[in-house]
């Protein structure tokens, strides 16, 4: 099969490789889709220190294609969203309903028996968070997937196994935005446009999105904000606060993992208000807080992993909402690719010219 492979830093290529039969515990997964997350190019250029060479792609939809071992929930040809978090359902957190922290999720590369199921020739290839799914077809732990409707796109289903999850999961489940509430999200590559849609559907009256770039503004009115800010043009602290009768939103969201707009999205927030880190940053970088106004301002600073799902039942809620009418994945797909153009929608996502390429089998 074919399968994109980083083998160094910045360095990425798709290759032919061979794949072995699930295990105990274990899916073969018939891809379908797969989407091109920021989270990918954080493995490529080592901002997520994973050990290489590594299969990519954890933001993926498919067909069970054959079942493993012990594994009772699924059946050949059930279709199913991938969680790049495992849920166990029996360990500390996952018993303390905090699943995306599940104790067997620890990114090894490898995958739950700790042996590798990815090769070229005599070589082991490691597989990005148990799935490596950026390829034509992967083995997963059955305690990472979830079956869907069969009726929903899988092009579109892909996209809540990360970025929709992260962002509307933010909202809903880590912030806990109410209705009419103001919101400011600074970042609008996919997961930002899926905190603009989560904000939306929490019922907030003021949604600003701040970025850089005028094509990702754009997009953000597309999905529901109301105000847009260009960064590089004006004081986005500023501008968020006036927009909010000079006290700042009640929620400010960072969405992507650079240490000053972190700052940026904390000094916009009102007094007593919450700002959520979902962007990933470098394990060297540091945020600073001022220690008086840290206290004085009283806001609760969170950070937020996988939108602080339990993904069995928050993905298929999210498919109900699109199916609904409520969820807009159809425009969140804006360019599909072949496998063979991986390379491109990886270059296109660092362009910004999406609001998210998807790899179709």
């Amino acid at each position: 099969m074919k399968a994109v492979v980083t083998r160094d830093i910045d360095k990425y290529a798709v290759e032919d490789v061979t794949l072995d039969g699930p295990k105990a515990g274990e899916l073969k997964i018939k891809m379908a889709a797969t989407g091109v997350c920021h989270s990918d190019l954080s493995v490529i250029n080592g901002t997520l220190p994973l050990p290489k060479p590594m299969v990519l792609g954890h933001e993926g939809a498919g067909v069970v294609a054959e079942v493993g071992e012990g594994v009772t929930e699924f059946e050949v040809g059930d279709h199913v969203v991938l969680s790049f978090a495992p849920a166990c359902g029996h360990c500390h957190f996952c018993n303390h309903k905090l699943p995306q922290f599940c104790e067997k999720g620890a990114p090894t590369g490898l995958m739950l028996d700790g042996t590798a199921r990815v090769k070229k020739g005599d070589e082991d290839l490691l597989v990005m968070q148990f799935l490596g799914c950026m390829a034509e077809e992967a083995i997963v732990p059955a305690i990472s997937a979830v079956k869907i409707d069969k009726e929903i796109p899988l092009e579109k289903a892909a996209l809540v196994g990360c970025g929709v999850m992260t962002g509307v999961g933010a909202v809903i489940n880590t912030a806990g935005v109410h209705a009419g509430a103001s919101v400011a999200v600074f970042g609008c590559g996919g997961v930002g446009l899926s905190i603009i849609q989560g904000a939306r559907l929490a019922g907030a009256s003021t949604i600003i999105a701040v970025d850089l770039a005028d094509n990702k503004l754009e997009m953000a009115r597309n999905f529901g904000a109301t105000h847009t800010v260009n960064g590089g043009n004006e004081d986005a602290v500023g501008k968020c606060k006036e927009l909010t009768g000079g006290h700042g939103p009640d929620y400010s969201f960072e969405a992507v993992g650079v240490p000053d707009l972190m700052v940026a999205a904390n000094f916009a927030t009102r007094r007593g208000g919450t700002t959520v880190i979902v962007g990933v940053g470098k394990l060297t970088d540091s945020v600073p807080f001022n220690a008086l106004m840290l206290s004085m301002d009283g806001k609760t600073i969170k950070g937020s992993f996988y939108g602080d799902t339990n993904f069995r039942s928050d993905m298929p809620m999210l498919l109900d909402l699109y199916r609904a009418g409520k969820l807009n994945l159809d425009d969140m797909v804006s360019q599909t690719y072949t496998i063979d153009e991986a390379p491109q929608a990886i270059e296109d996502m660092v362009a910004g010219k999406n609001a998210r390429g998807v790899i179709v089998y």
